[in-house]
């Protein structure tokens, strides 16, 4: 992170001020050694913009180059370089003002208190990092420079404003001035990420779970920091949870506010500036949103999450956005038919269940809109059961079904048709796009009742047929049993 020296002179105070950190490998130019300034020199402000890394680098931060070897450049950052009028470093006098303008502006301080205090500035050069991370100033006059990033990529936090002279003396050769000057803002380059958990969801209203993971912006003063979430008309937001991947605490209401706003079904989570403090000292770690949620409609439901890194990017409405990733929830549609004649039958009751095994023991039905029994009611003889999870398709990404998360559905027949009979073991299916397109996706046939066979009837001639052959067998064993005995006693 950057460190800034105490102020005991006031060229030693602006140079600190304006070299944020590590410098970039290179050449410095010095003028011949001369305890004096040129008034007829001009000078180079060179600007190296780099990732900031987690851990500081030690270099020295002093205007001259050195290696930066494993830093990251930033390309496509605009700098603004702009003299501030009316103060003359050729004289003692510009520079004491210098120093009393400085100690009015901390890190972080806007143009107005330069105006506040009376200055007005100079025509503004702008440039654009390339990909090196370098914006070359050359050709300056001597003078007091505020320099400030005007533009910079989405997820980028800005370094802040400060301010630089044009020479300043040279921290190897102190009886020398450093007219070209290397100076190395830090950006932090912030992103975040978002994942969807519904792996144990089957039914709409079960519990389909968001997670925000984003990065703490290393940068010495986090100024704002912001995370939104629009959810999808598809989706009732149920709760959020705030945590730090460390597990260094943080309070809600204290040191963060969330903000559930059911009108645009937009959720906001934004940290206080104790929370922001708190950050600062976990820049190493990220920050973790889960948003709960239940779907109330099939589809493919996405969702992004958008992280506004800094206050410039709050101000700007200029978030970075996840990348979308979705949920999705389908149907299937059967036909009960006559096996023999294809007529379409009505009456039959089904239940659905996610287990063979909780199907053959009717254990734990899919309960859809409250309901855990669906009647065939239609005179097609079609049901539609609307609802259920994709099969194939379980945290955000589409699974197999070797793969947890791949659910197999299960159809058992709880009241069969009038006059057929119940199905006698469970029908597998899934659900997927296929099954939710507009359709027929299974035909279950039944099978004429037993009833329906010719059977006899109880009373009828068959029946008497059979009474009367028994009613000769008992007395035919009975004659025999007789001539039995009697031939036992001649």
């Amino acid at each position: 992170m950057t460190t800034h020296p105490s102020r005991r002179t006031s060229r030693a105070l602006l140079m600190a001020a304006a070299l944020a950190v590590a410098t970039f490998a290179g050449v410095a130019s010095p003028a011949a050694a001369d305890p004096l300034i040129d008034p007829t020199q001009t000078g180079t402000i060179s600007v190296h913009k780099f990732e900031a890394p987690e851990e500081p680098t030690g270099l020295p931060h002093n205007g001259l180059p050195v290696d930066t070897t494993g830093l990251v450049p930033v390309e496509g950052v605009s700098f603004r370089v702009r003299q501030v009028l009316g103060i003359d470093l050729t004289t003692n006098a510009g520079w004491l003002a210098a120093q009393d303008l400085s100690d009015n502006f901390p890190p972080g301080s806007e143009e107005s208190v330069i105006t506040g205090a009376g200055y007005s500035f100079g025509t503004a050069e702008v440039k654009v990092t390339n990909v090196a991370g370098d914006a070359i100033f050359s050709g300056l006059s001597l003078g007091l420079y505020y320099i400030d990033e005007t533009d910079y990529p989405t997820g980028v936090t800005p370094a802040s404003p400060f301010l630089l002279t044009v020479p300043f003396t040279d921290p190897v050769a102190l009886d020398d001035w450093l007219y070209n000057i290397h100076v190395y803002p830090k950006n932090a380059l912030s992103g975040a990420d978002k994942t969807v958990a519904d792996a144990n969801a089957v039914a709409l209203g079960d519990a389909v779970t968001w997670t925000v993971t984003a990065d703490v912006p290393n940068v010495e003063t986090i100024d704002g920091l912001r995370i939104v979430d629009e959810l999808d008309a598809r989706l009732d937001y149920v709760s959020t949870d705030v945590s730090l991947a460390n597990g260094a605490t943080i309070v809600r209401d204290t040191d963060y506010t969330v903000v559930h706003d059911p009108s645009t079904r937009t959720l906001t989570v934004d940290f206080t500036a104790s929370g922001r403090a708190i950050l600062s000292a976990n820049i190493a770690t990220s920050i973790v949103v889960e948003i709960g949620t239940t779907a109330n409609a099939i589809g493919h439901i996405p969702n992004v999450a958008l992280f506004y890194p800094n206050a410039a990017s709050i101000a700007d409405d200029d978030p970075a956005t996840t990348a979308a990733v979705e949920t999705r929830w389908g149907e299937l549609t059967l036909q009960k038919v006559d096996h023999t004649t294809g007529e379409a039958l009505t009456g039959a009751q089904f239940q659905v269940f996610t287990s063979l095994a909780d199907a053959r023991s009717s254990t734990d039905p899919v309960v859809l809109d409250g309901e855990d029994t669906f009647e065939v009611v239609n005179s097609d003889g079609t049901l539609t059961i609307s609802g259920l999870r994709y099969s194939d398709f379980a945290d955000g990404e589409t699974v197999s079904d070797t793969d947890p998360g791949y659910n197999t559905y299960y159809l058992v027949e709880t009241v069969a048709p009038a006059g057929h009979e119940l199905l006698t073991s469970p029908i597998a299916f899934i659900v997927d796009d296929d099954t939710t397109a507009v359709g027929v996706d299974l035909v279950v046939r039944n099978a004429l009742t037993v009833v329906d066979f010719p059977l006899p009837i109880t009373g009828g001639t068959g029946t008497m047929l059979l009474y009367g052959l028994g009613i000769a067998f008992v007395a035919g064993g009975i004659a025999a049993q007789v001539v039995r005995y009697r031939k036992q006693r001649s």
